[in-house]
């Protein structure tokens, strides 16, 4: 499953909207397969905040852990963003 976040703006910037963005986007992962992988897509990404990212990336890390793939971008917004995650919560996204 791809999970443009195009789709939810392009400017992805506070926790609240982050919680929102999942919380609606929930119920489509209901149809992911176990062996399937999610992929984040950030094309069309503007601004890529560290809450945001916090509360939407972070929680799906946790229940598909591998199977979370982000694909690899340029955007300095969202390079920094997931450095930042990464380096405060002491995890790894794997990137493709």
């Amino acid at each position: 499953m791809v999970i443009e976040l195009r789709k939810f703006g392009t400017m992805l910037i506070s926790r609240q909207a982050g919680r929102e963005a999942l919380a609606a986007f929930r119920p489509s992962l209901r149809a992911v397969a176990a062996d399937e992988s999610i992929i984040i897509d950030f094309a069309g990404v503007v601004t890529f905040s560290p809450s945001w990212g916090d509360e939407f990336l972070t929680p799906l890390l946790g229940e598909f852990g591998e199977r979370l793939v982000l694909r690899k971008t340029d955007n300095p917004s969202v390079e920094a963003t997931l450095e930042i995650l990464e380096r405060t919560d002491d995890k790894v996204f794997k990137q493709e």
